[in-house]
This record gives C-alpha cells, structure tokens and sequence, in this order.
C-alpha cells in the first residue's frame, strides 16, 4: 500500500502543468529582464527562460568561412572527447539548476562532426540528463557513416528517438567538398538535399526522427538570393529557417567591408518575399525585437501560412490564453505525460480551452480545405542579428561597471545585451552571458588558454568523411 501510494504521489506530481522548479526559474527570469520587452508578446519567462549553448567544448572547425565567429585560436585547439564531455556535463548542470528543466540548448562551438560519434552522442544525452533538449550545430559536410554511427548503439539499436541537428549552408562557406568556394546560394542546394536526405534515411532504416533547422549568414552579396533558397528548400524537410545578418565578430582577418549595410527590414522583406506572404513577427517576442524576429506557420502544398496574426485581437487573446494555460515544459515530456498536464491545465483553466477551440477554428479556415487533402507541415522562419565585436566589448564593460553609455549606439547594445535570450553557462564564476559576450569578449582568451591545454599536434577530418 505504501508504495502505491508513493507511485500515486509521483505520479500527481510528474503529470503538474508546472512544477515548482520551473515556475521559480521562469519568475525569476521575467523578473531579470530590462522594461522594455516585458511586453505581453514575450516569451521569455513565460513559457521558456531561454535558448541556451555551450562554448569552449570543441572549438575548431574544418572549414574557413567569412564571416565567422570564431576567435583568431580556435582552429589550433584539438578536438578532445574528454574535454568536451566534462565542459557540457559542468555548463548543462549550471544551466539546470539557474533555469529549471526542459530548455532548448545547442551544442555549439567549432563543428561537431569533428568529434568522434560516440563522443557526439556521449554528449547529447549528457545534455538530456539535465533535463535539456539539445541540438547539434553542423555545416552538414559529413556522410551518413557518421549520422549512423552517432545515432546507434553499439548493439544496432537507436540511443535517440529523435536528433535535432541545425545545418550551416551559404556562400561565404569554403572547405565544403563539391562546392569549395560556391559562387551562387543555388550552388548549395544539392547539399542541403543531401543533408536532408540523410535523416530521411535514418528514419527509414532505424526509426530514429529528426528536427532540421537551416542557418544561413547574410551578408549585401547574398541577401537577395534568400527568397530563391526558401523556395528551393522548402521541402526538402527543414522545420526552421533561421537568417543572420553578419556582423564585425571574431577573426578580423575574415571580415569583409558592408556587412553593416545591411538593414533588418530589408532582410525580413526577403524573407517574406521567399514565404510568399507577409510574416507577422509581433505576435510572439523573443527576447529584444532588434536582436530576433520570429514567426511560426504552416505550409499547405506551396502556401505558408502564419499561426498568428498580430493585428488580429483574436489571435493575441489566444496568445495569452496559451501563455496563462498552457503546461511548461510540454516539448520535453513524454507524450502520456504531456496529455495529462494539458487536461489537467483545461480543467484547471476552461475559458482558456474555449478561447483555443475559437483560434483553432479561425486557424482551420486560414489553412483551407487543401490541409485535410494535402497536410501541414510546420515550418519556423527567425531572423538573429548579431552585434558588432567592437559595440558589444564597450556595452558589456560600462554594464559590469553599473554605468549607461551615452552614445544611442552602445546604449541600444546594452539594452540588447540585458535582454539576451541565447546564453552560455560560466559555472566557474556563477554567470550565464549572452553569446555575443561569449563571441565577443571572452572567446579569444578562452581560445588561447584552450590552445595550450589542447595543443593542435595533427590535421584531423570529420569521422566518416572522406577529403
């Protein structure tokens, strides 16, 4: 009787729409934003505290790309299994306990198919231990060997039901095999097939899904082709596009004049040109408007189609309802689980349910009939703008010293920096900064220490590629 009682308890207490640690760290982050994006649109602190990346965890990189983040040392650092495991295991446990469970983190830092496939894996599953739901960032130069290798066991059988992976492709790349120095974003499209049809292949032969994102760096000299990749790609079965305006970061020698000419609503126009409808960004707000720009939606055939609308009053009512309602940590749980916390969270808010039966039908008109014939894939598009080493290092050191800059330029990297949602766990000192600090400030010094303690002594290539 006792223990069924225990499991009873475990069982209430595990299927809660929120539990205590979330709700602590969700109110503390809310409570640590500037005013100015404590918007009813934000997300941060509502339903995530959130993106989150490692760093110093195997920064080399097999390729030479303009622009790029990466410090002058990073390629003379070794790639070394045990120093990665031990750095994401002490990051991802800082991270947990700073901002609870269930949060989306990258394994970032030079490229990951340079470590060896059980490291890779050895890692993602660290990374799920402490309750996070990792992706792995890549240019996508590696074959399926690799893929194969990373996503089973010893013994054949899956380590993942699911491997989340966001692939790098666009024209300021050199060193990918068949397209060393790509003249054209068309030029690459062969490769983003092939990326993609490899965890096609995965899934077919051992069950094993994926989540694909798409990263592209824009610059004046490819900004214009965005709209052709987007409709290149569009199904070729990327869940998210994500575009990044270059910025003045990392080795200097890389930088090239113009990136700064680059204005946010040109490339959104873009964006939008490639979607082919406009996508309101408003409705949901990551963090500092200047910083991201998101819209989720759903193609139907060649049509996308916004989940929200942000001039719509209904939609952001909606909106709201699903911030109020909806359980934390859903994406994280397993799905009985994630089914209990929605019904008790129905019961616990009624209105709420209604209010969604309404969107849900306004969004079921939107999408058409053609979505009963066809189906809807859901497909995220997100703008991240970086800032400019030179801003960011002046911002960050009048920010440590409690002081306001008086230049509107270094003022708005401030304010920018305050409300950064990507950051990366410093345990050693107890501080979780923002990636353009990271990139910024503290890469060169890291990457020098780690090029001393990890000494590059041979050239080393992806696991499974041939070059």
């Amino acid at each position: 009787m006792v223990r069924l009682i225990e499991t009873v308890r475990r069982l209430e207490r595990d299927t809660r729409p929120s539990d205590p640690e979330s709700e602590v760290a969700l109110a503390r982050r809310f409570a640590g934003l500037p005013e100015h994006v404590r918007t009813p649109a934000q997300l941060v602190g509502r339903r995530t505290t959130g993106c989150e990346g490692t760093h110093g965890v195997f920064p080399r990189c097999n390729f030479a790309c303009k622009p790029c983040y990466h410090s002058e040392n990073a390629n003379r650092v070794r790639v070394d299994g045990a120093h990665t495991l031990r750095e994401v295991d002490q990051q991802m446990a800082y991270l947990r306990a700073e901002r609870g469970p269930g949060q989306f983190a990258q394994l970032i830092g030079g490229e990951v198919s340079l470590l060896d496939p059980d490291d890779h894996a050895a890692a993602l599953l660290a990374m799920r231990r402490h309750g996070r739901v990792p992706m792995s960032f890549s240019h996508g130069d590696f074959d399926y060997d690799y893929l194969e290798r990373l996503a089973l066991a010893a013994d054949g059988t899956p380590r993942f039901s699911l491997l989340s992976f966001a692939g790098h492709f666009d024209t300021t790349m050199r060193g990918r095999r068949g397209s060393n120095r790509p003249q054209r974003e068309s030029d690459l499209n062969e490769h983003r097939a092939r990326f993609c049809a490899m965890f096609k292949r995965l899934e077919r032969e051992h069950g094993v899904r994926s989540y694909l994102a798409h990263n592209m760096t824009v610059t004046p000299g490819n900004v214009d082709q965005i709209p052709d990749v987007i409709r290149a790609c569009r199904r070729m079965g990327f869940r998210m596009f994500s575009f990044q305006p270059a910025a003045y970061v990392g080795d200097e020698a890389r930088w090239t004049a113009g990136f700064r000419s680059l204005d946010a609503d040109a490339v959104w126009a873009r964006i939008e040109e490639g979607a082919g409808v406009g996508l309101p960004y408003r409705a949901v707000q990551m963090g500092d408007e200047r910083c991201n720009r998101t819209t989720w939606g759903l193609y139907v055939g060649h049509r996308y189609v916004p989940v929200l609308d942000d001039t719509d009053p209904r939609d952001l009512a909606a909106r709201d309802a699903f911030y109020r309602a909806a359980p934390r940590n859903f994406s994280f749980a397993p799905r009985p689980v994630v089914a209990v916390r929605v019904v008790r969270s129905i019961v616990r808010h009624p209105r709420a349910a209604i209010t969604g039966i309404a969107y849900a039908a306004r969004l079921a008109r939107r999408l058409g009939p053609a979505a009963l014939r066809d189906g809807a894939r859901p497909v995220t598009f997100v703008m991240h703008r970086f800032m400019d080493a030179v801003d960011v290092r002046e911002a960050w050191a009048l920010t440590k010293a409690g002081e306001t800059s008086d230049d509107p330029r270094i003022r708005e990297t401030q304010e920018r920096l305050a409300a950064c949602v990507y950051g990366m766990a410093h345990p050693e000192c107890g501080e979780i900064v923002p990636a353009c600090v990271q990139h910024s400030v503290l890469d060169p010094d890291e990457t020098s220490r780690l090029a001393e303690l990890l000494p590059l002594t041979r050239r080393l290539r992806p696991p499974g590629a041939e070059r």
